[in-house]
């Protein structure tokens, strides 16, 4: 299998499912685990691969944005 090929079989399987098995959510239904909003898990497998990246750009905002919401000053 040539290189790209093997790296975008990686990339979908690394997306295919990014639940890191600590579900909880927030008060606005949002993943303290994987920052994805409820209607995001539950609706998961009917997206695309390009709306699951642009889902998972997402939570990385998300994660960053609570990261620095918890930092001391």
């Amino acid at each position: 299998m040539p290189a790209d090929n093997y790296a975008s079989s990686n990339q979908a399987e690394m997306i295919s499912s990014p639940c890191v098995r600590n579900c909880c959510l927030n008060e606005q239904d949002y993943c303290l685990g994987c920052y994805r909003h409820l209607d995001e898990i539950v609706g998961w497998r009917r997206y695309s691969e390009a709306e699951r990246l642009a889902i998972m750009a997402e939570c990385q905002q998300h994660k960053l944005n609570r990261s620095q919401l918890n930092k001391p000053e």
